[in-house]
């Protein structure tokens, strides 16, 4: 019997595991193990959870048509795994187990844990790269070391694509008779672990829900993505990112379906196509990253020297940014658009952070832990490598006198205000010309509803340099 340990890849096609174990006629069946205390220590935002048992009920009545078993296992912590997959193992007869590579530290310690518990039951283990393009420790720098900037990165990863080129694995057939599949909704257990499981409806979850999107980008707006994928009123970005995380799509995926609608594979910005790509990189960079350094997935700064900062720990100055009540329109709108949807866009990810690191002075992983808490695409590397980036402690970060003007990112990026108008209530019949700096004219109105700004910009903005600065000192 072979095992196929479904973990961050929960599709069929294009799924290395699951393919390598329907090779041949040997009996296959998969598992999924959950793990809620784990989940809550990790900051998995309760919306991401749904979302990926909600793709788990739809896995496990997809591989039952085929004849595959699901089991689902449940344990509170990684450290319990060891043992509940040996026992597993033991019931079922499994020589072989598959999965595909785990790249956070806790993650790859619980791996490294199975592989020894199960190497005394004469169970191999094999892991294989089913969440990059190409798996950390192939792009190599000439003195064969992994990258540590992202523009050379860039530059190695296009060559050692075209050099190698890649691999779509199809889905399995079919193994046998249809098995029968008890919805999660049913099993009492499940729900005892995690209370309500129903799905976000803005977040159909399936496979071919992943390619509809996919599809649609690339016929709709891929074309025109370097110009609108920065207004998050308009409908310019792909919205893959959380079928990505739960690896419900593969990037992969994502390559070959955009070289093949423009017939080539972009190679500078110069060509069409090329600035989505070059955010699949970013994605491929950060988490390459996490592998060369360990480090990342602990709360520690990618440049050590940072960790001196004197960021600060308010708490009502945090609680302000995290309900949207900072008195900045931009930033209020996306981060209620966060509480309320489980998703931001990018550009107003970058403005958020920044207003937090940057005009309140506030530690990074606060925010970087409250994001996981929250986005239904919650992604240690993506997540840590752009807060890190944002606070100026990480790879490739914005210089530290590079500090983002939340009212001229509104004004440039939401010109008109729809977005804000959208999810600031209050300022729902503000005039575009005064809903960037409503102040003054709510004051005007006799209206307190809406908060003053909590910092001056142009006071914080030098708070921030000042506090690199010091480093150097």
């Amino acid at each position: 019997m072979k095992l196929v340990w479904f973990r961050n890849v929960l599709r069929l096609a294009d799924n290395p595991a699951l393919r390598h174990a329907c090779a041949g006629d040997e009996p296959v069946a998969a598992l999924f193990i959950i793990s809620p205390t784990q989940w809550q220590q990790h900051k998995m935002a309760p919306i991401r959870q749904r979302f990926m048992l909600a793709q788990v009920d739809e896995l496990g009545r997809e591989l039952a048509a085929l004849g595959i078993p699901l089991h689902l296992l449940r344990v509170e912590t990684f450290a319990e795994v060891p043992a509940v997959l040996a026992n597993l193992c033991r019931e079922q007869g499994v020589t072989q187990l598959y999965a595909n590579q785990a790249i956070e530290i806790d993650e790859q310690r619980r791996d490294h844990a199975v592989s020894a518990a199960l190497a005394e039951q004469a169970v191999s283990c094999h892991w294989l790269n089913g969440c990059c393009v190409l798996p950390p420790g192939r792009v190599l720098t000439g003195s064969g070391e992994m990258f540590k900037v992202f523009t050379p990165f860039s530059r190695a990863w296009l060559k050692a694509l075209d050099e190698e080129g890649f691999v779509i694995h199809r889905a399995p057939t079919a193994r046998g008779e249809t098995l029968p599949w008890q919805p999660l909704a049913e099993r009492a257990w499940v729900d005892e672990a995690l209370g309500e499981l129903t799905p976000d409806p803005r977040w159909p979850v399936g496979e071919a829900e992943a390619q509809r999107r996919l599809n649609d980008f690339l016929e709709q707006a891929v074309f025109d993505y370097g110009e609108t994928r920065d207004f998050p009123a308009i409908a310019g970005t792909s919205v893959l990112s959380p079928y990505l995380a739960a690896g419900i799509i593969s990037p992969r995926q994502c390559v070959a379906a955009l070289q093949q609608r423009l017939g080539y594979r972009p190679q500078s910005k110069a060509q069409p196509g090329f600035v989505w790509l070059n955010e699949l990189i970013w994605r491929e960079f950060y988490r390459h990253l996490l592998v060369l350094i360990p480090t990342l997935s602990m709360n520690r700064p990618f440049k050590p020297e940072t960790a001196a900062l004197p960021w600060s720990w308010d708490p009502d100055a945090f609680a302000a940014w995290c309900e949207g009540r900072t008195g900045y329109p931009i930033v209020d709108a996306a981060m209620r658009c966060l509480n309320a949807t489980g998703w931001m866009h990018n550009r107003l990810r970058m403005i958020v952070a920044s207003f937090l690191t940057k005009d309140l002075h506030i530690h990074w992983r606060l925010g970087e832990d409250y994001f996981m808490s929250r986005l239904i695409d919650g992604d240690l590397a993506a997540n840590n490598g752009g807060w890190q980036w944002a606070a100026g402690t990480g790879a490739d970060a914005a210089p530290y006198f590079r500090v983002f003007n939340p009212t001229t990112q509104g004004q440039r990026f939401d010109p008109q205000g729809e977005f804000i108008r959208t999810w600031v209530t209050e300022l729902a019949d503000i005039p575009a010309a005064y809903v960037h700096q409503p102040h003054d004219l709510l004051r005007l109105k006799g209206r307190q509803d809406y908060p003053a700004p909590m910092v001056d910009h142009a006071v914080a903005r030098v708070r921030a340099i000042e506090m690199f600065r010091s480093l150097e000192k």
